[in-house]
């Protein structure tokens, strides 16, 4: 089955420099309710680089007991060092998880075929799925669309967050996609553009707010009522890109704190809580 729909690549709420599991549990089962397809902890979004590994295994534990309606899990799981990493996704194995979500080996810049290599050796060590991640302005590589096709072709290689930040490219892989394999996008500004050319939905940070709007645009798109889309994605797109003028997830973790869904907008250095200026902005359009 491809993944489809929204995803949603979950926050890890702090109070007092500690994980709030209490505000956490609150967020898995607000987004369950939602109708969400799935989760992503352990991201980016969820500040993993700094988790301790005490705390990654603990919150994809907790991940797992507040997901009540066994939605789909992706986990967060990236790195550089490809041995590693292989032997690594063997403690995920142990979890009721459906795979992982690995971003494309960052600093040490491989070239094509060092990312092919990379994910092919991630690829035969795990039964369980991989999701690509493109992206990138934060790794220093990117992917190009030859290499996901081929990657595409190994068992549990099933789709991709691009991320590249080229619509070209984004289209060109759309327009000409692998077969059974799920393309989501991971510009959260992209969403609508994606789904009108064909994509199969997106892993959004930014559909932690108005998430009922991300998931009737999807479900329009696919009833072919296109015009209702795109009048539900005009409301979105003025605040979009305010939660990105600061480095995510501390305008998100603003917003959820202000609508009550966590305990505190608390966020780990060297990351640091949004400027005066634009919680004005977001005021304005929350």
């Amino acid at each position: 089955m491809k993944i489809k729909g929204v995803l949603v690549p979950i926050i890890t709420p702090f109070t007092g420099g500690e994980v709030d599991f209490k505000s956490y549990e609150k967020l898995i089962k607000h987004y369950s309710k939602l109708g969400v397809t799935g989760f992503v902890p352990l991201a980016t979004t969820g500040e993993t680089p700094t988790l301790s590994d005490y705390e990654y295994e603990a919150i994809l534990e907790k991940t797992i007991e507040y997901n009540e309606n066994n939605l789909p899990i992706y986990v967060g799981f990236g790195g550089n060092n490809t041995e590693k990493m292989a032997k690594d996704i063997k403690m995920l194995e142990k979890y009721k998880i459906q795979g992982v979500l690995s971003v494309c080996p960052y600093y040490n810049r491989p070239d094509q075929r060092g990312i092919y290599e990379h994910f092919k050796k991630i690829s035969e060590a795990t039964p369980l799925d991989i999701i690509l991640y493109n992206i990138p302005y934060r790794t220093g590589r990117n992917i190009e669309n030859d290499t996901t096709r081929r990657l595409s072709e190994l068992k549990n290689i099933v789709g991709i967050k691009d991320a590249c930040g080229d619509f070209s490219q984004s289209s060109e892989l759309l327009l000409n996609p692998p077969k059974d394999f799920s393309i989501l996008t991971g510009e959260d500004a992209f969403f609508y553009s994606t789904l009108m050319l064909g994509g199969d939905g997106g892993i959004l940070a930014s559909a932690h707010l108005h998430t009922e709007k991300f998931i009737e645009i999807y479900k329009k798109v696919q009833d072919n009522d296109h015009l209702k889309a795109f009048e539900i994605w005009k409301t979105l797109a003025n605040l979009i890109p305010l939660l990105f003028e600061e480095p995510n997830p501390a305008p998100i973790k603003y917003c959820l704190y202000k609508l009550g869904l966590i305990n505190s907008q608390e966020i780990r250095l060297p990351l640091v809580q949004i400027s005066e200026t634009l919680a004005r902005k977001i005021d304005k359009n929350l």
